[in-house]
């Protein structure tokens, strides 16, 4: 008795003690993290189990602070760990298990039929999820609008939402979603049947929706007969519209039109003839920053509609073969801001050196400029050089004009230069000389199927420039294309396995290290074939993979 009295005190003497730190320690950690209040849950069956254990610890000389430690601090410890860290932390103890779910803010559910009977339960041990990504494999039944109507009423405050193979939706369960949820901020469905009607009921009802991406639309089968889409209470609010491989690609153009606030436009695969779109934009879209194309039908006529946009910072043509130096030249004249320019010929060779000299001329601020299938010369080459001082990464792939001299006019006028890529070029040993020589900002450089590259010529540049990273293939590998296409952000989410009587879920709450190392192992995995492009720009611009805390 005498000891547990004397244990007592001593307990009660360490929480006055620290009462002062702890008070410091909250404040510093809700500056930093913005955590809801929580409901106090021990750590034991009860208060009495959670304070034996206390008494044992300073009884045995050991002091247990993680018990002190208040919620809204134990969720902020939280949010620095990875799901599967979090996973594994929410099996110490109730009062754990409770914050760790209350503090889950993003969400990745296996999206199959069999979700409907555990969304109860689910959703109240996550019952803060703002960000969900429903998921189907394509070879299961997906969920129904009964389950998203659901989940809508469970998760009224969701601002993100991912539909991937979510084919058993319905124009009729998207309605009731969206008058549900009218916060949402970002839509992403892919591979969906649901149809225009579908989409604008998210459009009238989320007057909060900032991005759009939309990929497969599968319930627009009729151009004609579908009803136009968007813009609605939306049109106000939508800053990036991103449509891939749609077949009536054009249903959006009503939408496109009336986003007043567009700033970023991504267009993949989308069957059409675009010119007459981009004209009627020409004058209204005055906040426009980025412009992707790919595989698209349109023409220089598009293109100088596009040269109207005189806030755009980045481009990308990608194998739009209709596109030559004429359109080129006349974003280079009126786009004074470009910052980054991404083009894939597909060797097409109607943009060359008169297009590349009219960028030299016109785009003093270039900071990035990938070609691929391109052939320049080193006549614009050195006008780029000399021009666009600033160009800080540059990509020459499967061009078969660019050869040593013109490496050598690179290494010599190029003084910003950092990270250089270069891929199946006539480049030899006596390129990588050049380089050695010359680029005095170089921190990166790339060669792949290159034939005249030695293994000796990239041991020789590693050795002379030992800040520099060579990473050198010369493989005889089949050659693939190259593409710079956008492969999207790929969410992490953690899935836990389907057991007969459980639903999988998937919990992402990754925290930024492990988010970045995620990113970087799939960036490792796409070096190889026709991801090189892609997976090294990607990198060179900061990466935007990372993903945040809930």
């Amino acid at each position: 008795m005498g000891q547990s009295a004397s244990s007592a005190a001593a307990v009660a003497c360490r929480r006055e003690r620290d009462q002062g730190n702890r008070s410091v320690n909250i404040s510093k950690t809700r500056s930093t993290a913005s955590v809801s209040p929580m409901v106090s849950y021990s750590c034991g069956s009860g208060e009495g189990d959670s304070e034996n254990r206390r008494v044992e610890a300073v009884t045995d000389g050991t002091t247990d602070y993680i018990s002190d430690l208040p919620n809204e601090c134990l969720a902020s410890v939280f949010q620095f760990l990875s799901s599967a860290d979090r996973n594994r932390c929410s099996l110490v103890c109730q009062r754990w298990l409770q914050i760790e779910g209350q503090s889950r803010h993003r969400l990745s559910l296996n999206a199959e039929s069999e979700l409907f009977s555990a969304i109860p339960s689910l959703f109240s041990r996550f019952d803060s999820v703002t960000k969900l990504a429903l998921k189907c494999d394509r070879r299961s039944v997906s969920i129904r609008d009964d389950s998203l109507v659901l989940i809508s009423q469970r998760c009224p405050n969701l601002t993100r939402l991912k539909l991937r193979a979510c084919r058993e939706l319905t124009d009729a369960g998207m309605e009731v979603f969206a008058k549900n949820c009218k916060g949402l901020k970002k839509l992403s469905c892919g591979s969906c049947t649901f149809g225009s009607k579908g989409m604008n009921a998210v459009l009238d009802n989320c007057a909060l929706l900032e991005e759009l991406s939309v990929k497969r639309l599968r319930g627009i089968t009729d151009a004609a007969a579908a009803e136009p889409i968007g813009p609605g209470v939306a049109g106000s609010s939508l800053k990036t519209i991103c449509l891939k491989e749609l077949y009536n690609g054009q249903c959006f153009g009503t939408l496109i039109l009336g986003a007043k606030n567009l700033k970023t436009l991504k267009l993949f695969r989308c069957s059409g003839d675009w010119d007459r779109l981009f004209q009627l934009m020409a004058d209204r879209m005055t906040k426009m920053v980025e412009v992707h194309l790919e595989r698209l039908q349109i023409s220089d006529i598009g293109l100088q509609a596009i040269a109207n946009y005189s806030n755009l910072e980045i481009l990308h043509l990608v194998k739009t073969p209709e596109c030559s130096d004429i359109g080129l030249v006349a974003i280079a004249d009126r786009c004074k801001l470009l910052r980054k320019l991404h083009i894939d010929g597909w060797k097409a060779n109607r943009i060359g050196d008169d297009g590349l000299i009219g960028v030299a001329k016109g785009c003093p601020n270039l900071l990035e400029l990938v070609l691929i299938g391109v052939n320049p010369t080193k006549a614009s080459l050195e006008m780029l050089a000399s021009n666009c001082q600033n160009l800080e990464r540059l990509a020459l792939c499967g061009s078969d004009s660019v050869g040593d001299p013109e490496i050598s006019c690179i290494a010599a006028k190029c003084v910003a230069l950092k990270k250089l890529c270069i891929k199946s070029c006539p480049v030899s040993d006596q390129g990588m000389e050049a380089l050695a020589n010359g680029c005095p900002n170089l921190v990166k450089v790339k060669v792949k199927k290159c034939k005249g590259v030695t293994p000796e010529g990239g041991d020789w540049l590693r050795r002379t420039r030992g800040s520099v990273a060579v990473n050198l293939d010369t493989g005889e590998a089949e050659l693939q294309e190259a593409s710079a296409s956008d492969g999207g952000a790929q969410e992490n989410g953690l899935e836990f396995p389907q057991m007969p009587a459980q639903i999988a879920a998937a919990a992402s709450s990754a925290s930024g290290s492990t988010a970045r190392s995620s990113s970087f192992k799939s960036r490792l995995g796409l070096l190889s074939g026709r991801s090189l492009v892609a997976s090294t720009l990607r990198r060179w611009s900061g990466g935007s993979t990372s993903a945040r805390h809930g």
